[in-house]
């Protein structure tokens, strides 16, 4: 009997982490560990159903009800950052899934590299606010950053097919939102609810209001560079509507490999857990004939300036990147809570870029710190 794959998932109660619960079964693997941030129902329905050796609640609260929900098992039951980096680094772990939200996903994740676990990465925050201490933990530590965002996976699929061969441009595919085509005027009044609906993705709610601003894309854009060793004025951008080509590469030659697939994340989940193999997964398979037609446009970044500030971010590394996604996460929370208008997005974390200075980060404390000050920059606004 093949012994199961034992996988670590950090935010198993959000999209992602739902997902991955999906393919287990699939790819014969086994959840060690389960987390979430407050959802404790679901979770408790995830860990009667796996038998994980422990579930987290990063809230701490959450967690306290969580033990006595599950005080009939035992199953472990821990809270707060410490309880979720345990989760992350678990020795029986091989593979941790970091699918947390936001800037709470970078401690967890360096915690599973120091343990020597690869990691299938769904937290972009990760790499854009410390590309360089991560990639160069993980380098240390010999494990593997597998990308689990369809994006990043298709440019490692496609990279798969390289074999050495210089690679001239990545090509990151956006669906553009639900306001694609809208000028800056048009989005005066943007609602949370207008916002809220993707037209092709099933999402939280902060990637898909990062998506709507298309500051996703510009966090994208920053983990490529960082995933792929490439510098970002080689990192091209298009809209592509369908979201069926999730990204391309170019070689130097000018030939162009793609990766299509439907809009649905289980792939590139399961993929992350199981390469090199590829195993039957269970979804819809593509029928281009049924799409019939696919159409690609220029991103406008006069009505959608993040791009514009990801590319500075990018440009300058160090902290650059985790003031621009501190200050992004803190103005899409208040938007979120309708203190603040769609448009104040871009503009609040745009003047955080300006007016905090660039540093260089030699630890995970430069980043910790440059992230609270730009969010003190854009509370500072309100």
């Amino acid at each position: 009997m093949i012994e199961k794959k034992r996988i670590a998932i950090l935010g198993s109660t959000g999209s992602i982490g739902t997902q991955t619960m999906d393919v287990l079964d699939s790819i014969e693997a086994k959840p060690v560990a389960l987390t979430t941030n407050r959802n404790i129902k679901l979770l408790e329905q995830q860990a009667r159903q796996w038998q994980p050796e422990c579930v987290t609640a990063f809230d701490e609260t959450a967690a306290k009800d969580l033990k006595i929900m599950l005080g009939d098992t035992d199953i472990r039951v821990l809270g707060g950052m410490d309880g979720l980096m345990e989760a992350a680094s678990l020795p029986t772990a091989e593979v941790t899934v970091t699918a947390v939200v936001g800037m709470a996903g970078l401690l967890p994740t360096m915690a599973a590299i120091e343990a020597g676990h690869d990691i299938a990465l769904a937290n972009k925050e990760t790499l854009v606010c410390a590309g360089s201490l991560v990639t160069a933990a993980a380098r240390q530590k010999g494990v593997r950053l597998l990308p689990v965002d369809s994006e990043h996976s298709a440019i490692f699929q496609c990279v798969q097919a390289a074999q050495g061969n210089r690679i001239a441009k990545i090509i990151l595919t956006a669906s553009g939102g639900p306001f694609f085509g809208k000028t800056a005027a048009e989005l005066e009044n943007v609602t949370v609810e207008q916002a809220l609906k993707h037209p092709n993705w099933s999402m939280g709610a902060k990637i898909t209001i990062d998506s709507a601003t298309m500051f996703n894309k510009g966090l994208e854009l920053i983990e490529a560079m960082w995933l792929y060793d490439m510098p970002p004025e080689d990192i091209e951008i298009v809209i592509h509507r369908q979201s069926i080509i999730h990204s391309l590469i170019e070689f130097v030659d000018g030939a162009v490999l793609a990766q299509l697939d439907l809009p649905d994340m289980r792939l590139p989940i399961q993929y992350a857990l199981t390469y090199p193999v590829r195993l039957p997964c269970k979804m819809e398979r593509l029928d281009l004939a049924k799409i019939g037609h696919l159409s690609f446009y220029p991103p406008d970044e006069q009505a959608f300036p993040a791009l514009r500030i990801a590319r500075q971010a990018a440009a300058r590394k160090g902290n650059a990147g985790a003031v621009m996604n501190g200050a992004n996460e803190a103005a899409v929370a208040l938007f979120l809570e309708r203190k603040i208008s769609f448009l104040d997005i871009p503009r609040l974390v745009g003047q955080a870029m300006d007016s905090l200075p660039y540093q260089q980060i030699f630890s995970i404390d430069d980043v910790l710190a440059s992230d609270c000050a730009a969010r003190q920059a854009v509370y500072t606004q309100i």
